[in-house]
């Protein structure tokens, strides 16, 4: 059996690298709306509900958020879902990349990829219903199909 002296030393070693880790600068941040979706309020409502969090520059960070190691997770996850979508840059999007976007989202909406799992552990209010789930569909059916000689041009 360990010498409480050797465990006493232990658990304040683990303290230390406890209150460490927390010196570590994570980028929590919301830059400003430059081109806000402004697509129909039913959908925005929805997205706003299950995907703004991660997707626009008005993230809620949560208490977790500010507590390594996950905050360096949360921002992480954060930073890289901007980097492949953000609602708030949305109205500078060209109409081909908004058109590629919804049928991205469609795609992962469908195949039950977004919300993510992990994500919704936390948040089982951004769980999308099946009637969030149609007017997506509806949403993404509006776009125009692309035609086979506008893309060989």
């Amino acid at each position: 059996m360990k010498s409480p002296k050797k465990l006493r030393l232990a658990i304040f070693l683990i303290l230390i690298v406890i209150v460490g880790v927390q010196l570590v600068p994570v980028t929590r941040d919301n830059p400003p709306v430059t081109a806000d979706f402004n697509d129909p309020l039913d959908v925005k409502q929805i997205l706003k509900k299950s995907c703004y969090d991660c997707h626009s520059n008005e993230t809620v960070w949560p208490w977790y958020s500010h507590v390594a190691p996950s905050s360096w997770l949360v921002a992480s996850d954060v930073h890289e879902a901007r980097d492949h979508l953000c609602f708030s840059d949305w109205g500078q999007m060209s109409p081909d990349d908004q058109r590629a976007a919804k049928r991205a989202i469609w795609k992962q909406v469908s195949a039950g990829e977004m919300p993510p799992g992990e994500y919704l552990l936390m948040h089982s209010d951004a769980t999308l219903t099946a009637p969030d789930t149609a007017i997506i569909h509806q949403w993404v059916g509006e776009v125009p199909a692309v035609r086979s000689e506008a893309r060989a041009n």
